[in-house]
């Protein structure tokens, strides 16, 4: 059995208030103090822990939220800066639609503007969008049971068979790893699955052990894997 992807995990220097931020703009429900769910019960969850390590790069992965008008896409903006974003500059040019965002801890994400076909029927979380390799989207779409829904020029991106955000792998160059991501997959398992099968199951599609009990993709990303409560 494949495992649920659960959450997007968050390494937060303030976990509280980077659930209430991403709570406020999504408008989804923080169920705790660090647990931000859809309202509708579908899809991942955010969960925030805490890190007292510095942010000192840009992410290896981003949301991109999406506008269904050009007006929701400005509204979208202002609610974010009223909330404690703000706008940065990571190379965008005037003539790109999107709009670049950093949260309150300096994680980036892009507001998209309307019309993008896409993103088109995702969700207000168009997309996770990740540096990776080709390889890297592959490894995840078997490891989740997601189809391609696109794989072109080494550019990979995945959609669970119900909809919703998508997940996608810009391929080369993929930026140095450096250091721990601050964004990261939570997959969870029923509560009477075998996780060493899994595990080795994930680990035959190329994932590895990586420190303090998580796992590594292809690329050297963490996830965790983790049985459910019953």
């Amino acid at each position: 059995m494949t495992p649920h992807l659960a959450a997007i995990g968050f390494h937060a220097t303030d976990p509280a208030d980077l659930a209430r931020f991403w709570a406020g703009l999504l408008g989804w429900e923080r169920t705790d103090a660090v647990t931000v769910l859809p309202p509708d019960g579908k899809g991942f969850g955010l969960r925030f822990t805490e890190s007292q390590e510095p942010k000192s790069r840009q992410n290896q992965a981003h949301f991109d939220l999406t506008s269904a008008t050009p007006q929701a896409q400005q509204d979208m903006v202002a609610r974010a800066l009223e909330l404690g974003a703000r706008h940065i500059d990571i190379g965008q040019t005037p003539e790109e639609g999107h709009i670049v965002l950093a949260d309150p801890d300096g994680n980036e994400f892009c507001v998209i503007e309307a019309g993008n076909k896409f993103l088109a029927d995702t969700g207000v979380i168009g997309a996770v969008a990740c540096d990776g390799t080709q390889a890297v989207g592959y490894f995840w779409s078997k490891a989740l049971g997601w189809p391609l829904v696109w794989d072109q020029d080494e550019e990979t991106a995945i959609q669970s068979p119900q909809g919703g955000t998508k997940i996608t792998w810009g391929g080369p160059p993929v930026a140095p790893k450096p250091d721990v991501n601050r964004l990261y997959f939570e997959l969870t398992l029923p509560a009477d699955a075998d996780e060493t099968a899994e595990t080795a199951r994930l680990t035959a599609l190329g994932a590895r052990p990586g420190p303090d009990g998580v796992l590594l993709d292809p690329d050297g990303n963490e996830f965790t894997l983790r049985r459910a409560a019953a």
